[in-house]
């Protein structure tokens, strides 16, 4: 079979799952009492949690092909050393779900399963440098998580699987999510910054001027090398967005 090399209409050679881990340990973290406990007396929440969507996953896909990408370094990664303020609006990991990740690793490979964990690197450079990889390999990918940031890395075959909701989209269903293509997420997050991640954006962009604009330019540095000719748009506010870019 033809390799996947990113030409339309390649079929791919087959399908690997990267899954979110770190996504669904917090997740199990927070929705579940913390009194299930081990015999140390430490909690187990999140263990049971990850354990239980981990299985229902395996059942449910049966992947030939799967690894786990993990946060190895929760509060600090190679973007800190660029921006400080990078998710400094977050509350540091406590201990008790520090080792938990450890031990959902663990489980992880105790099943047989890949695991992907890097200090100086979080869950989505991992999957991100995996999803690129396989690709080059003839492989699609299916990425279990709801992080909107993985959907810039959806190709012509791939597919974003919000497992929770029982969602699934390719390339093709960005733009109705999130008002981009997927390869213009990053500039669109670049312009309208996150919040979430604690960072900062262009000033009076939102998520509507942000897209106008990519729509316009197709891409943030297209847009900076054109910036001129922004104020002729017709665009709310374009001779202010100008100013501010």
């Amino acid at each position: 079979m033809a390799a996947l090399t990113g030409e339309p209409g390649t079929r791919p050679a087959g399908t690997l799952y990267l899954v979110d881990a770190s996504l669904y340990v917090f997740r199990a973290w927070h929705s579940l009492p913390p009194d299930l406990h081990g015999a140390d007396g430490w909690p187990t929440n999140a263990v049971h949690g990850f354990a239980r969507f981990l299985l229902e996953l395996l059942d449910r896909a049966r992947p030939q092909h799967i690894a786990l990408a993990f946060d190895e370094a929760l509060d600090s990664c190679f973007r800190n050393e660029l921006y400080p303020g990078y998710k400094a609006n977050r509350e540091p990991a406590p201990e008790e779900l520090r080792r938990q990740f450890g031990q959902c690793q663990r489980l992880c490979r105790a099943l047989g399963l890949e695991v992907l964990a890097d200090r100086d690197y979080e869950a989505d450079d991992l999957i991100g440098s995996a999803c690129v990889q396989s690709r080059a390999s003839g492989f699609r990918s299916v990425l279990v998580s709801a992080d909107k940031d993985l959907s810039q890395l959806l190709g012509e075959h791939d597919e974003q699987w919000d497992f929770a909701r029982g969602q699934r989209w390719g390339a093709a269903g960005v733009p109705g999510r999130h008002g981009v293509e997927a390869h213009q997420v990053a500039d669109f997050l670049a312009l309208t910054g996150d919040p979430v991640d604690n960072i900062p954006g262009v000033p009076g962009i939102g998520a509507k001027t942000a897209a106008a604009l990519l729509a316009h330019f197709g891409s943030l540095d297209a847009l900076l090398a054109r910036v001129e000719e922004i104020p002729f748009l017709r665009l709310r506010g374009a001779a202010r967005c100008a100013e501010r870019l």
